[in-house]
């Protein structure tokens, strides 16, 4: 290949990512505007004086449950970090770690990935001596803990053919089948790259990332599946008597990927709007709707208060600790 051609090639590449860059905008744009479409014709739908005799009706017993199983997930997901704390070989204890992992976890989750799952991790790592670049080392390990773990359990649920899709959508049963088979692969490429890869390192814009053992890379899998799996559970708990876990946990699923594609903070309207979507033929929409919000009650709102006031411990901690450092 001679000098122009490579020039050409190069230039080509270079305009595919600014041909998406102009896409991007108006195809996100037109999703929101199908997605308010979509909410306010199910508001006009749902019959609001059963959402609030359900959430009036839901028993003591019912809530702890599901505040045990919320609890369960952010010990959880707070544990990736734990991982994290092993791959960049850095002594720091458990207790300093999961305060980190279950503050971001609740920030992220209700004010989006920037502050919970990234400003949130910085500024506290920072506090505890950790070095930026390992600060996003652990920021990477969690991600990849996280979605690879998401991509295996959705992958087992997809194929198995227990999430069926409504007739009349343009994604169809068979259609997720195969989209399952698809995630389990990825998830079999991540294992066996940990395994076989004779390339341990790369760098990314300054960045060290090496690549975990095959025994890191499973248990990365495994905690992320248990905590999509317990996120389910919690839901499940919430929702109405007669629907099975596969689905409730499967639709999680789905709604989760409409979630990240709007870059909604919590994935306000979202969730709800997949649920009854997926589930109206099987359970009433006011009975949905109430288990979703005391879903987002006990899951979402909640952590963040408690998390807050840990948040506010943590600086005051750290302030306090400077002001003993001044010299007299």
């Amino acid at each position: 290949m001679d000098r122009a051609d490579t020039h050409s090639s190069t230039h080509e590449d270079s305009a595919q990512p600014s041909r998406w860059s102009r896409w991007k905008k108006p195809l996100t744009m037109l999703f929101f505007l199908a997605l308010i479409v979509l909410l306010t014709m199910l508001a006009q739908r749902i019959e609001w004086s059963e959402v609030f005799e359900t959430l009036v009706d839901f028993k003591v017993r019912t809530l702890i449950i599901a505040a045990g199983l919320t609890l369960l997930s952010f010990l959880t997901y707070a544990s990736y970090d734990l991982i994290g704390r092993t791959y960049i070989r850095q002594d720091l204890t458990w207790k300093q770690i999961l305060p980190v992992g279950i503050i971001s976890y609740a920030f992220n989750l209700n004010l989006s990935a920037w502050v919970g799952g990234i400003a949130m991790r910085f500024r506290l790592y920072s506090r505890l001596g950790v070095s930026k670049g390992n600060i996003a080392k652990i920021l990477g390990l969690s991600l990849t803990t996280n979605w690879f773990g998401y991509m295996l359990i959705a992958g087992a649920v997809f194929s198995s053919g227990l999430v069926r899709m409504p007739p009349g959508w343009k994604l169809s049963s068979d259609a997720l089948q195969v989209v399952g088979v698809v995630l389990l692969l990825v998830s079999a490429g991540y294992l066996a790259a940990c395994r076989f890869s004779k390339r341990r390192e790369w760098s990314i814009r300054g960045v060290e990332i090496n690549l975990p053992s095959v025994r890191m890379a499973i248990l990365q899998l495994a905690l992320g599946a248990l905590n999509w799996s317990l996120m389910a559970a919690v839901i499940f708990t919430l929702l109405p008597s007669k629907l099975d876990y596969p689905l409730v946990l499967g639709v999680l699923l789905i709604s989760a990927i409409a979630g990240v594609i709007t870059h909604i903070p919590a994935g306000l309207g979202v969730l709800e709007a997949v649920f009854v979507a997926l589930l109206q033929h099987e359970a009433s929409r006011g009975s949905l709707v109430a288990g979703l919000l005391a879903y987002r009650a006990i899951y979402f709102i909640l952590p963040l208060l408690i998390t807050l006031v840990m948040y506010l411990v943590v600086e005051a901690k750290a302030k306090s600790l400077r002001i003993a450092k001044k010299p007299k």
